[in-house]
């Protein structure tokens, strides 16, 4: 007898329709068929022992299992389910009416326990866009599919569950997600806040700045001045994700199974900080079995590089062409998948080896050129995609100890959306411009017009300060965005000076 069941394979953040095909006829041996990986030919073992300890027979005749189409890879062991179904179907042991209705999925234990898989939400997208009735998984997963409307989400947590349900005998409440209750229960719940860093306040301006215009910052200052503090609160005030952004940030922590299972929605801004010792494939995605990166799993939020200079090399120039196309594509002889990958690169790094260069009180150990060689570790076009240099000096004791109140995030918050609400009128015609550090620069020209005070100004500036012919460009956008802080529809000389400020690694006496 011939009996289908259907699932899904993800692609990037995309899923594909998959037919499991059983056939059982005289014989005695197993066939899993279709490009199958060493995960799928080894459910034979699993899938025995689930249905044998389910008090269900395993047919001793000839199996063969087909997954279509047969000319892609299947991966992972979240067939499981579906081709058990199927074998029991095909040998009579299930009701087959309602097996066309449903997509089926997941990785079963040898007692019939139904195991995690990944990307149910993008399968459960699919399973509604081909018009499935609804979704069967494991219950560990059901909440993250049931956020997809017009699709009914049924989580299971063992093999009879699902006999059952297919054989009419049981038949549980579908899992209904509110999205909307969700997302804004859960909105900037963040547990840091800007109001805990003593001092600093030049930095948490320049971050503001660079929150509001979704510019790059680097920060260069000695150990233990707050660098890594100020960064890790940088999420805290960029505007909450809309819904549409929540959604694809949840795609993408479904397909890298490391969505939180009490979250059905990410409702935080992502914030990655992966290890010096990071290898180019973990950052920005790959492998035998594609995964996304993350550079990726940072989409809608922000990257934290701390110690630059540590990272390989290979490993920065990786990052280049996703910084400025905001994707990055694995390709592969024969087939290539694309995730997305728009987010803020926020680094840091101590000014030389010793890290005391610049510092008010202690003294460089470092030798003559050596802090420019440290400094030389980060190229040129990585670093023409960083707009604001930021230099963090130490905090001192008045400071540190002041019981004065700092700002809160959410004040800070409420002036970068501001500012934001002002680049999406700006950028309204434009579907792939959002923010001020996205412009071209045919659109700086046209956009970021100065005034001939101002001209005079960023001229003084790049000859007296020794300023790059690079810097241009990034001071005119992040002058733009101090404007739009400032509410002012044209950029004013103190705008650019603020600008011109923020641009310390561009200068020739910089590394001395």
């Amino acid at each position: 007898m011939l009996v289908k069941t259907y699932g899904s394979a993800v692609y990037g953040v995309d899923a594909l329709t998959i037919t499991i095909e059983v056939s059982i006829v005289s014989g005695t041996k197993y066939f899993v068929v279709g490009l199958p990986d060493n995960a799928v030919k080894e459910s034979m073992f699993r899938v025995e022992s689930a249905i044998r300890t389910s008090g269900y027979h395993m047919p001793r005749q000839r199996i063969v299992v087909n997954l279509a189409p047969a000319d892609i890879r299947k991966e992972g062991s979240a067939y499981d389910l579906p081709i058990a179904i199927a074998i029991l179907a095909a040998s009579g042991q299930i009701k087959t009416e309602e097996l066309d209705n449903y997509f089926i999925m997941g990785e079963l234990s040898l007692d019939g326990g139904l195991q995690s898989i990944k990307g149910a939400l993008p399968i459960a997208i699919q399973a509604r866009g081909d018009g499935y009735k609804g979704f069967i998984l494991p219950k560990v997963n059901s909440r993250e599919a049931g956020i997809v409307n017009d699709l009914q989400v049924y989580g299971m947590e063992t093999l009879v569950e699902v006999i059952d349900f297919f054989n009419g005998k049981e038949k549980p409440e579908p899992v209904v997600v509110d999205t909307r209750e969700e997302f804004f229960r859960q909105i900037n719940s963040y547990e840091q806040d800007f109001s805990d860093v003593k001092g600093q306040e030049n930095i948490k301006r320049a971050l503001e700045i660079a929150a509001a215009g979704g510019h790059n910052v680097i920060l260069i200052g000695p150990p233990g001045a707050g660098k890594t503090m100020l960064a890790k609160r940088l999420p805290t005030i960029l505007p909450p994700l809309n819904l549409q952004e929540a959604l694809e940030s949840t795609k993408i922590y479904s397909v890298a199974g490391k969505l939180p299972v009490a979250n059905a929605l990410m409702t935080e801004r992502p914030y990655r900080s992966p290890h010096h010792t990071i290898s180019d494939v973990a950052l920005v995605g790959g492998g035998m079995n594609p995964q996304p990166g993350e550079i990726s799993l940072a989409h809608n939020g922000v990257l934290f590089l701390d110690e630059l200079p540590e990272f390989k090399r290979s490993v920065l120039e990786v990052m280049r062409q996703p910084l400025e196309d905001r994707k990055v594509s694995i390709s592969r002889a024969k087939f290539s998948v694309e995730y997305p990958s728009s987010f803020m690169l926020v680094a840091s790094m101590n000014p030389c080896p010793c890290g005391f260069f610049n510092h008010p009180e202690k003294e460089c150990l470092c030798g003559p050129g050596i802090v420019q060689k440290y400094l030389s570790k980060i190229s040129g076009p990585l670093l023409d995609r960083i707009d604001l240099h930021v230099e963090v000096t130490p905090v001192n004791f008045t400071e540190l100890s002041s019981s004065r109140d700092a700002e809160k995030s959410s004040e800070i918050r409420n002036r970068v959306m501001k500012a934001r609400e002002v680049q999406d009128k700006r950028f309204a015609e434009n579907d792939v411009l959002h923010f001020n550090a996205q412009m071209s620069p045919n659109m700086v020209r046209q956009i970021c017009v100065i005034d001939e005070t101002g001209q005079l100004l960023i001229k003084r500036a790049m000859e007296k300060l020794g300023l790059s012919a690079r810097a241009y460009d990034r001071i005119l956008k992040v002058s733009r965005t101090i404007a739009d802080l400032a509410g002012s529809e044209k950029i004013e000389a103190e705008h650019l000076a603020e600008a011109i400020h923020y641009r310390s690694l561009d200068r020739e006496s910089w590394a001395g």
